[in-house]
């Protein structure tokens, strides 16, 4: 997250710290029937350490690999997930995600497009007692840097050469293509429709049914 904060605007940054006291000020409020408590020594080691996010290439191992011990949560808006979405991904708008289900021993991954609003969802969601609940990191938009449209060396050596044939294996597993040259610029997302189903549990919708191979972890 460290990384996701730097990149931040100033009037962005003055929107999280008031989302912050914000949520501190509910966890105080006497007039709530339940409270919530803040460990902000513990968050900001989390922030520092960078022990609150996921990347996206392990989290794209997870899902070629089939893993079912995490819940991904996409957090944009209808048109946005319906364009696209990480597979495995359930949609659930921060406004509906205390509302969503989520159990507060299962391990949560938390993406926007870029790292506004999963940040402010994990602030959420930690001072709420969800003790595993991570942000992607960089959100859609360094899944799309990193896996689907992944930077390949020009002149690779060996080394380089090996971990290209690797995301080249993992962008293709998504539908997308890798690239030659250099980061920075702008990436386009695919028109809907474009990338390939991958063999992988598909995403669900607020209120729908859970995909048959995840299990509901007990919860709060």
């Amino acid at each position: 997250m460290k990384t996701m904060l730097s990149r931040l605007g100033l009037n962005q940054k003055l929107a999280l710290a008031a989302f912050v006291l914000g949520v501190l000020a509910i966890a105080a409020s006497p007039y709530r029937g339940t409270t919530a408590t803040i460990d902000t020594k513990a968050l900001a080691l989390e922030v520092a350490t960078e022990a609150d996010h996921v990347e996206p290439l392990d989290l794209a191992a997870w899902v070629i690999a089939g893993r079912a011990d995490y819940r991904l949560v996409d957090l944009r808006g209808e048109p946005e997930f319906g364009q696209y979405q990480i597979p495995t991904a359930e949609h659930f708008p921060l406004a509906t995600l205390m509302e969503a289900g989520l159990g507060r021993n299962e391990k949560i991954i938390l993406y926007s497009d870029g790292g506004v609003h999963s940040a402010q969802a994990w602030l959420l969601l930690r001072a709420s007692g969800y003790k595993a609940a991570y942000v992607l990191e960089g959100g859609l938009d360094e899944w799309k840097e990193q896996v689907l449209f992944p930077i390949l060396a020009e002149h690779p050596n060996d080394f380089q050469r090996a971990r290209d044939e690797r995301l080249k294996s993992v962008a293709a597993f998504f539908g997308g293509q890798p690239r030659t040259g250099s980061r920075g610029g702008p990436v386009a997302m695919p028109m809907p429709g474009a990338l390939p189903a991958p063999s992988v549990v598909g995403p669900a919708s607020p209120g729908g049914a859970r995909p048959a191979a995840r299990k509901k972890k007990e919860g709060c």
